[in-house]
């Protein structure tokens, strides 16, 4: 199967915001507690009751923005209970999420501090769903508000004398849902009220976020953009990857035939039709594209590994995940004029997850290191890219068999992220480079892949799948000849 591509390094595009590389970590199963958070007094080596080895991992990947405390949770958590001395602190029970105790250890000041060690922008989902105005109101106050007030007195009262820099905040989550079963149109006016009050204080901006639709609900974003657009600064997209029905049965993470291999990565590649179809409403409303798509929750979606509370969404990770992060990624970048935020359900141990642990162990997933490989493209330049495309069949079904994306960094260093979906066949590939001087430049790449469809890590085997140094490339006068291996994921250097 041939595939032929074009890449045109003198036609830049849009700029590929870096945001697209956001993390998400609700309070769900064990992704704060045992994740991220284990509390001062654990004796899994920690900083401040963060643990040290995940601190360390996701700092490695220059995680850009990473939105809390929800997710469903987001419209049931009153904020005031999650602050102040933590033996005081309210416990309630997590509704959504497995019907556990949370005892609100994990809150703002905890949520700040984690952002501030890992150098992210903090972005904070508010209640709507069971809050009120003033709860609302109230928490911008506490977090930003540089002054005299009720709520910066009471951040004083906590330990935090300065207020914090917080641009992204989302008015609500999944309203259509479980953040109150709304109508569009009932949520709209909702949305206009409660946003009114999440106020700029000093020099702080607040791009402000709207809850948007679920999957294919265009509906919901026309009546949206009709009646809110001018009030917000984003507009929320949610979409799961997902091979069998959701109610009924999602598949295994790791026990999978061939069949459901092929329509995961069909599913993955449906978010390009989604995020062209939205946009284009949008686009009616707000043809200056101010308006960001903010796709802040996608990933794969599985049934949980047995022996684990399905409450939890906990799911192994193998190099079909890798396949679907690097798809979205490519797609994410295509659209880099109206999407500006995207955050990866979920960062650790819920869903696909960049890290699993397991008390004081811990293991890189697939998904972690297409992260690690495409962060090259953070707040780089989209290239042209154009390609003829071999295609990937199966049950009398076909896919392209490749995917590309291509991008210059602010050095004028060109990466080129590519993915081969066949499980079985290699993909030859030409790639001409147009608008650069090839014979001049240095040729590196890394690889990701794996000789088995379900290949993932294990706490006995934590390196099984893992990045390597990709030699399969070859340049001559303007064009490389690249060989991709079956289920493979690889980012070139041009320098």
């Amino acid at each position: 199967m041939k595939n032929h591509v074009v890449i045109n390094a003198d036609i830049e595009k849009a700029k590929i915001n870096k945001n697209i590389y956001g993390h998400f970590a609700e309070h769900l199963g064990r992704g704060i507690y045992e994740g991220i958070w284990v509390g001062e007094d654990s004796s899994i080596p920690n900083t401040n009751g963060i643990r040290n080895d995940v601190l360390a991992a996701l700092k490695n990947l220059n995680i850009p923005v990473l939105r809390w405390p929800g997710g469903c949770f987001a419209d049931e958590y009153h904020w005031k209970d999650g602050i102040g001395p933590r033996e005081n602190r309210k416990r309630m029970i997590n509704t959504h999420w497995g019907g556990v105790v949370e005892n609100n250890h994990f809150g703002t000041h905890e949520f700040m501090m984690l952002c501030e060690m890992l150098e992210t922008e903090p972005y904070i989902c508010g209640n709507v769903g069971s809050g009120t105005v003033q709860e609302m109101s109230e928490w911008v106050e506490y977090m930003t508000f540089d002054g005299e007030s009720p709520m910066a007195n009471l951040r004083k009262e906590n330990g935090r004398e300065e207020p914090w820099k917080l641009t992204y905040f989302g008015v609500g989550n999944e309203n259509w849902g479980c953040g109150g079963n709304m109508r569009p149109e009932y949520y709209a006016d909702l949305y206009r009220r409660y946003q009114t009050y999440v106020r700029n204080y000093g020099d702080n901006r607040i791009y402000k976020i709207a809850g948007g639709a679920n999957v294919d609900d265009y509906n919901w974003t026309e009546v949206l953009m009709k009646n809110a657009a001018r009030m917000m600064d984003g507009l929320s997209l949610h979409y799961y990857t997902i091979p069998g029905e959701f109610w009924t049965g999602k598949g295994s993470a790791t026990d999978f035939p061939e069949s459901e291999w092929f329509i995961t990565l069909k599913k993955a590649l449906h978010m390009d039709t989604l995020i062209t179809k939205h946009s284009t409403i949008m686009d009616k409303y707000d043809p200056e594209k101010r308006i960001g798509m903010i796709i802040d929750e996608w990933g794969t979606w599985f049934d949980p590994e047995p022996g684990t509370n399905p409450g939890f969404l906990y799911q192994q990770n193998t190099i079909r995940d890798a396949l679907v992060a690097g798809l979205h990624f490519n797609v994410f970048h295509e659209h880099a004029d109206r999407v500006q935020m995207a955050n990866i359900a979920q960062t650790i141990n819920v869903l696909q997850a960049m890290i699993l642990t397991e008390g004081e162990k811990m293991i890189l997933t697939p998904t972690y290191h297409v992260f690690d490989m495409f962060k090259v493209h953070h707040d780089a330049t989209l290239l042209a890219v154009d390609g003829q495309f071999g295609q990937y069949e199966l049950d009398g079904e076909s896919l392209p068999q490749t995917s590309v994306s291509a991008s210059k960094d602010a050095n004028g260093n060109i990466h080129i992220s590519l993915c081969n979906l066949d499980h079985q066949n290699a993909a030859e590939m030409e790639v001409d480079l147009r608008g650069i001087n090839l014979e001049a430049a240095s040729i590196s790449g890394t690889i990701l892949t794996a000789g088995e469809m379900n290949a993932h890590n294990t706490f006995e085997q934590p390196e099984n799948v893992k990045p390597a140094e990709f030699t399969e490339v070859k340049a001559d006068g303007q064009s490389l000849s690249v060989t991709l291996p079956p289920m493979s994921v690889v980012v070139l250097a041009v320098k």
